[in-house]
């Protein structure tokens, strides 16, 4: 296996929800593990909540998350940024689409003085 740089987002309390909407986008397979399945905390309020999420995709794509237990800083949005690049412009449009549903869309996805079509958004999520 070739090393890969996969983004792995933290989120608060919405981990969960937030990789089956990625999923709706993205398809493929999702596993998620909460706090409880590992022993991680001894809150119960974080019971249910994801300690460890993968979105595993048919054509190689792999986003990872998982929420952020409440003893622990959370500084969303200004943290992460997730690159989304390829060859294929029906099926960059296509996730573009899906991501940019109940989004904000920054920068319009266009050609690019330097050839590539290029866009820029932030998800229903602050990502």
């Amino acid at each position: 296996m070739t090393t890969n740089l996969n983004p792995y987002i933290s989120f608060r309390d919405n981990a969960k929800e937030a990789m089956s909407f990625y999923q709706s986008v993205f398809g493929g397979e999702l596993t998620q593990s909460t706090f409880a399945e590992f022993h991680a905390s001894e809150d119960p309020v974080e019971s249910d909540k994801i300690m460890h999420s993968a979105l595993k995709t048919d054509n190689g794509l792999l986003l990872m998350a998982a929420d952020t237990p409440n003893s622990m800083e959370y500084s969303p949005g200004n943290n992460i940024s997730v690159s989304l690049s390829g060859d294929d412009e029906a099926e960059l449009r296509g996730y573009w689409d899906g991501l940019a549903d109940g989004g904000t869309v920054t920068v319009p996805m266009e050609k690019a003085p330097w050839g590539d079509i290029f866009g820029m958004l932030t998800d229903k999520f602050g990502i």
